[in-house]
């Protein structure tokens, strides 16, 4: 403990000597940092695997970690769904981030790069019709004690995505594929993707520990070995490959989402067989993109109504979002199964809550959505991530398909939960929807189903292994078809340190305890430095382009 102690006081003095010295070198940042591990019980001898904590947003929409760039930190939302990596700039004009630490262009960070003079335009859009524009740059990006340099990034000017907690980007896990930014600018993979290629991990993965208390770990090269006690139990999936888009001359398939075949549901033990909207797919099957960016379990009319017919009393609440309530006292189970064991939520699982108006009924997951035209008919987000951990490999080029593995964190075998151990579990979380039911049937939308994206000429069979895009070649594979060799997954394990862990804020400073703590940070700013100092010229047509391009997809 004394050690402990006198690290923290030395990391301290080091913090207060930094005030009066200019931009620290690379070499000085490469110091703080070590003692920043130290400092944290983080093994500074091992650079292939780190072990991050993530927190769940006060509105619940947003796991979220700590990112450092520039000798700067930020929190950033977590999201599978997307690919692309992006902060808010000082530059940054929108209402949204007037209260959020932001990117200090103005500090002219040695590890900084421009692309193209700042002229390379960012843009990136979600499936809530969010948007978000800038201009990509490179910076080195650190995660713990993995150092990825030169990553490409973007520089958020103009946005209306709501970020909370003083949520300051996304990190986007997908592939390159599905980024903007490696479409727009040459070797510019994204954060992950460029891990995996640089062969800067113990093993092209992540896996992704989300607790229902609103905490848990992202770990990077390694899975969390204190979660998954027994890799045996952990179930592999091919993720689906996509055949090139419609009107391209590409002739191969590749990667795009993290997205693998969903082959049955169940409630209470009666079947309830997913139809999947485009039969000319591939699989023909329904695929489920896995999406920590997603706080809720979505599906399809043609499913989720026949789900939500097998409870008592359920009843469509709202047609513009598909959103179901039922019967808070009803204790069946929902399970999803993907080709090998079940995967089962309880009612406390894919329960919202209850209605603030009438505490009788609850809101409750899936909730329905129209077609989309890439065929992914579910995104199983959240309240589904929680009951599993989810590990992601990236794959390896010409010997490894990407995968994802699924370890159970309930027992398919449970009993089902009762209406008061229900009960008893929303009067301890307070945990109300403030929202009114109405007061008449609301019928099923009708909807029309888009145009098929892809080329179906070109086939995309399972376990497609490609040539490059995938994780280096110089990695050994253990998790292909033949050679599954268990032992050989790496782990990592939580400091067993427990440090109390300041996080200086808009609005004042948050106290939290840590087993994977960093020293304390200031969120968006460098140590010693001014926020008043002159900004990094953003060409003017950079910003006035942005702008354009956000009002026109507002408003068109």
């Amino acid at each position: 403990m004394f050690l402990v102690l006198f690290l923290v006081a030395l990391l301290a003095v080091l913090h207060a000597c930094s005030a009066a010295v200019p931009p620290s070198t690379p070499a000085r940042l490469r110091s703080r940092q070590i003692l920043e591990d130290i400092a944290s019980g983080m093994n500074t001898t091992t650079n292939h695997a780190t072990l991050l904590g993530v927190d769940l947003s006060t509105d619940k929409q947003s796991y979220y970690t700590v990112v450092s760039l520039g000798n700067m930190s930020f929190r950033v939302a977590l999201d599978t769904g997307s690919s692309d990596f992006w902060l808010v700039s000082s530059a940054c004009s929108s209402s949204v981030c007037s209260s959020l630490p932001r990117y200090q262009l103005g500090y002219s960070s040695s590890t900084f790069q421009a692309v193209n003079g700042n002229n390379s335009l960012f843009n990136v859009s979600y499936a809530d019709s969010t948007v978000a524009s800038g201009f990509i740059a490179r910076e080195t990006v650190v995660l713990q004690n993995l150092t990825i340099p030169q990553q490409a990034f973007g520089l958020m000017n103009l946005s209306n995505v709501t970020l909370n907690n003083d949520i300051s980007g996304v990190l986007g896990l997908g592939f390159p594929r599905l980024s903007t930014i490696s479409s727009t600018v040459a070797n510019a993979t994204p954060i992950f993707a460029s891990a995996a290629s640089r062969g800067l991990l113990n093993y092209p993965l992540f896996g992704l520990s989300l607790r229902k208390n609103g905490t848990g770990s992202l770990t990077l090269g390694a899975i969390d070995a204190s979660v998954v006690t027994n890799r045996s139990a952990i179930e592999w999936h091919d993720v689906v490959p996509f055949a090139p888009f419609n009107g391209t001359n590409d002739t191969t398939a590749s990667y795009l989402q993290w997205a693998i075949e969903l082959r049955q549901t169940w409630v209470n033990g009666t079947s309830v067989t997913p139809d999947p909207t485009y039969s000319q797919s591939d699989s023909n099957t329904s695929l489920a993109l896995l999406d920590v960016g997603s706080s809720g379990i979505y599906g399809p009319y043609q499913d989720v109504e026949r789900i939500w017919s097998q409870f008592s009393g359920s009843r469509l609440v709202d047609q513009t979002n598909g959103q179901w309530a039922m019967p808070c006292d009803s204790s069946e189970t929902i399970t999803f199964n993907f080709g090998y064991g079940n995967f089962t939520l309880q009612p406390t699982d894919y329960l919202v809550g209850p209605v603030a108006g009438d505490s009788y009924y609850c809101l409750a997951w899936p909730a329905a959505t129209s077609p989309r035209s890439d065929g992914i008919d579910w995104q199983l987000g959240q309240p589904f991530l929680q009951s599993v951990y989810s590990i992601f490999s990236y794959g390896i080029d010409t010997k490894e398909a990407p995968l994802i593995g699924l370890y159970p964190l309930h027992n398919a075998t449970d009993v089902a939960q009762t209406a008061s151990v229900v009960s008893s579990y929303f009067s301890a979380a307070s945990a109300t929807v403030n929202t009114a039911l109405p007061n008449y049937l609301v019928p099923t939308p009708s909807y029309t189903t888009p145009d098929y994206i892809f080329n179906t000429s070109v086939t995309a069979p399972a376990g497609l292994i490609v040539s490059s895009g995938l994780g280096a070649s110089t990695y050994s594979p253990v998790l292909g078809t033949g050679y599954l060799n268990l032992s050989a997954i790496p782990t990592v394990m939580p400091s067993p340190t427990i440090v109390t862990l300041l996080i200086t804020e808009s609005g004042g400073v948050s106290t939290s305890v840590s087993t994977a703590s960093q020293a304390s940070i200031t969120l968006g700013e460098p140590p010693g430095w001014s926020s008043g100092a002159s900004a990094l010229h953003v060409p003017f047509m950079t910003v006035m382009f942005s702008s354009c391009l956000l009002l026109l997809r507002l408003f068109l």
